[in-house]
């Protein structure tokens, strides 16, 4: 009877097939959270965005209004405050909204000075994926209102 040396025997180096797929597996699962947390960032920061955009006009219409001596409800010519030539050269509605081509700048009343708190300019539309995104002002003005569907 021959007797085995364990001492000179040399463990077997790598790995198993069963470890390899867990590793895989496990690369691949940190691989998705990563896409659907960059997907998120993205729709944020379009949403970040598109509030900047609405409140540069809101001040816009606040410093034109204390320039000019307008009050709340005052008429102006179209195009004072937005507009090649006027108090801001950039219109917003020629603004294309980072979340897509779906979604665009309207100014609710050009020729009017809004109240406190009641929105200027608002965001509407569909993105491709058919989510939907608004910053709207109901009809009369009143309360402003924000809703954002599916963010």
């Amino acid at each position: 009877m021959k007797l085995t040396n364990t001492q000179s025997m040399k463990a077997k180096s790598g790995m198993t097939l069963l470890e390899l797929t867990v590793v895989i597996l496990v690369l691949l699962s940190l691989i998705s959270i990563l896409f659907i947390g960059a997907r998120a960032w993205k729709k944020g920061s379009d949403r970040s965005a598109s509030i900047l955009t609405i409140r540069n006009a809101q001040q816009a219409v606040r410093s034109f209004s204390n320039m000019n001596n307008k009050n709340i409800g005052d008429t102006i010519a179209a195009g004072a405050i937005f507009g090649p030539g006027a108090f801001v050269s950039t219109d917003p509605t020629t603004i294309t909204h980072p979340g897509g081509a779906g979604l665009a700048y309207e100014i609710l009343a050009p020729t009017i000075i809004p109240e406190l708190g009641v929105l200027y300019v608002t965001v509407s539309g569909a993105l491709p994926d058919g989510t939907s995104f608004e910053y709207f002002m109901p009809e009369g003005y009143g309360t402003p209102t924000s809703t954002v569907k599916d963010w």
